[in-house]
């Protein structure tokens, strides 16, 4: 510093702070060895605190208001300084101002996603952010365990701390919530409020710090999470499982439809499968309408046999298979079922080959 600007300091008789930031807490009024005229005004802006430091002690804080720097306006600081008749000379002080407004645009987030236990999902992580303003409630305690002997402390210096206060209380809110991960956004509000309350028990007294807002602005969970969670809303949108396939199915319709390879036969696919799913659909879309009972089974076939130069039967599997033991049926009988174009030897019938097999003789 020059010989013009150690006088300059030394006639300077105001001691103010023109605050054009935003976001710095604490400005130290720079002085020459700290010597401050006596008679000199103090002008505190509203929004701002002036704390006298003399010696490393806290001596008077003086609240927004113009203020003439004499033994009367100082009374700690006289009597730090040991002033029995007053003074009229220079007095060594260190100024500091100290912002109490509000530091808005404040940001915070969890770093690591927080593992809790849903009551509907079971064990799940969840990341979370929102914002919060920060404002000094009591100067003096700010100043002694943040500030120190730093000419200017900015907000951002305490962000990190803050973050981790508050993603520390988040994680034990939701411990405490017993609220399922689908029901968080509808209690951002109330969990905003019991947030805030929480991180405020922890920095009011420590720090001197205030929180006056604090919102939790977004909650969000993995991407695989999030795909289970879509899932099974359709699943409960669709009330059961054969509706969930008949929405999956219906899911895989464009795709097939819109296959270049597959042409005309992707999309004749796409239009059967959607005259499937409306079919097995209709019922549900119908109010009161029953589905359609399934077809009885096929009857089984029913044959004729020539005994005697005369057609006989019909006769069923299980006769046939009598007569062919009783020797009734033989390889040369003529046989006849639907189907046939004309009467044949069952030799030459291959559905009645199993039984006219010649059975093995007996063991010797």
């Amino acid at each position: 510093m020059g010989l013009f600007e150690k006088l300059r300091a030394e006639l300077i008789d105001i001691v103010e702070w023109v605050d054009d930031s935003r976001h710095t807490l604490v400005w130290r009024f720079p002085r020459y060895h700290n010597q401050i005229k006596y008679g000199s005004q103090l002008i505190v802006r509203p929004g701002q605190s002036a704390v006298f430091v003399h010696q490393g002690k806290i001596a008077d804080v003086f609240t927004p208001g113009q203020y003439r720097l004499d033994a009367k306006n100082l009374p700690v600081l006289s009597t730090l300084a040991g002033w029995k008749y007053g003074f009229d000379s220079p007095f060594k002080a260190e100024v500091y101002f100290v912002s109490t407004r509000q530091i808005a645009d404040c940001k915070w987030g969890t770093p690591n996603p927080v593992l809790i236990r849903d009551p509907d999902f079971g064990p799940i992580r969840i990341r979370a952010f929102g914002t919060y303003t920060l404002r000094a409630q009591d100067p003096k305690r700010l100043l002694e365990e943040l500030v120190g002997t730093d000419s200017v402390f900015e907000s951002e210096e305490i962000a990190v701390l803050l973050r981790s206060i508050i993603s520390n209380a988040f994680a034990d809110l939701l411990a405490n919530a017993d609220l399922s991960v689908v029901d968080l956004a509808a209690n951002y509000r109330e969990l905003s409020e019991k947030l805030r309350r929480l991180v405020l028990e922890r920095v009011d007294d420590e720090y001197g710090l205030d929180l006056p807002q604090l919102w939790i602005v977004n909650v969000s969970v993995p991407e695989e999470v999030e795909k289970a969670l879509d899932s099974r809303s359709s699943m409960r949108v669709l009330e059961d499982l054969a509706a969930y396939q008949q929405y999956q199915i219906g899911q895989a319709i464009p795709t097939a439809a819109a296959n270049s390879a597959g042409g005309l036969a992707g999309a004749g696919l796409g239009a059967g499968m959607g005259l499937a799913v409306a079919g097995r659909m209709m019922p549900q879309l119908v109010p009161g309408a029953t589905p359609a009972a399934p077809p009885p089974p096929p009857a089984p076939p029913a044959w004729h046999l020539v005994q005697g130069g005369q057609a006989t039967g019909p006769f069923t599997w299980d006769q046939l298979t009598r007569y062919a033991e009783a020797g009734i049926l033989r390889p040369d009988t003529f046989v006849w079922t639907a189907g046939m174009a004309a009467w044949s030897p069952a030799a030459q019938v291959p559905q009645l080959a199993p039984l006219l097999q010649t059975p093995a003789p007996p063991v010797p």
